[in-house]
């Protein structure tokens, strides 16, 4: 009887020892952005600026874009498949929704047009994707660079700026109960992705595709037609995202999407080392955004130069990708973690 009792005392030491390594790690980045704040709030070079209202509301403004972006390549991702083309298609939908809305002066109209443009994008890399079987890297590699062809005929390398009705810029910039617009906006979008990715049947249908394709198929999961709708999700998702880069900068800027691509990634691969460790998971990227945003803005306040915080994204993508897979490993997931 004493050996069984001691045996069980055993199980539950070991049990609560597992369940205080998984919440460190669930924990681990929301500690480290609490660290990273406190750091540059108190470095006298960034202090007095980098704690100010004026910049906690830049970074997340700025930071909501990039949110959604990140939304827009998790979908296709969960799948087990890449899409990297959001970025790109972001910029061209900004670019479609200026240059309706300068003809038209109708800012319904020019959402439409993005959201229609994101939709067509997405179908078109879902169509390659399933119906050509061409490898996703590949075929949204390809898209980016269609995408910059179109960008390059429509735009002719200059910024669309006339015609941005105010009320447009106001909404980049206004806020609500202090927190700008565009985040409000990437929330109620982030809690829409959440509520489709982990509490509906067909989210639970998507994580299956990814975690095992094999299984998925020999339970009759139509699988061609869910990857084919995660990306069409992914382009309307871009398409939001390109209404955002239109309202916070006025004007559809051919430069200005494809540089969301990269740090998207890495947050999104930092965001599978928390919350939900070693799964892509909606929150655990909303924390690692916002992580990128105040340390990139931290280390420009204390005057660092413009490639450091190129440095500080790639780093951020490497540990991603490490500690994420080491994480999926740990749990007995493949190293995609979809």
């Amino acid at each position: 009887m004493t050996t069984k009792t001691e045996e069980l005392d055993t199980q539950r030491r070991s049990a609560r020892g597992h369940r205080a390594i998984e919440l460190a790690e669930a924990l681990a980045l929301p500690a480290l952005l609490a660290a990273v704040i406190a750091f540059f709030a108190i470095l006298p070079a960034s202090s007095e600026s980098f704690a100010s209202t004026a910049n906690l509301r830049i970074i997340l403004a700025d930071q909501a874009i990039l949110l959604v972006v990140c939304l827009a390549i998790l979908f296709p991702m969960v799948t087990n498949t890449w899409d990297f083309s959001p970025g790109a298609s972001a910029g061209f939908c900004a670019i479609i929704a200026a240059s309706v809305v300068h003809s038209s002066g109708s800012v319904l109209l020019a959402t439409l047009a993005a959201l229609g443009t994101g939709a067509l994008i997405g179908v078109a890399n879902g169509f390659l994707v399933t119906r050509m079987r061409v490898n996703s890297v590949i075929a949204t590699l390809g898209m980016t660079i269609v995408i910059a062809g179109f960008v390059q005929w429509k735009t002719g390398g200059n910024a669309l700026l006339a015609g941005i009705p105010k009320s447009v810029t106001s909404f980049g910039s206004d806020q609500l109960l202090g927190v700008p617009l565009l985040m409000w906006v990437a929330l109620a979008l982030s809690a829409v992705a959440f509520f489709i990715l982990r509490r509906t049947v067909y989210g639970r249908d998507l994580h299956a595709i990814g975690s095992n394709l094999a299984a998925a198929r020999l339970v009759g999961l139509r699988i061609e037609r869910f990857i084919f709708t995660a990306y069409v999700i992914g382009g309307l998702l871009a398409a939001c995202a390109g209404m955002m880069i239109l309202a916070r900068t006025g004007s559809g800027n051919p430069e200005v999407g494809p540089s969301y691509l990269l740090p998207a990634y890495a947050a999104v691969f930092l965001g599978a080392t928390t919350i939900t460790p070693g799964r892509w998971n909606v929150w655990g990227v909303v924390v690692a955004v916002l992580f990128l945003g105040v340390l990139n803005s931290g280390l420009t306040l204390a005057g660092a130069s413009s490639y450091v915080n190129s440095f500080a994204n790639g780093i951020a993508l490497f540990v991603g990708v490490g500690v994420a897979n080491v994480l999926a490993h740990r749990r007995g997931r493949s190293p995609e973690m979809s």
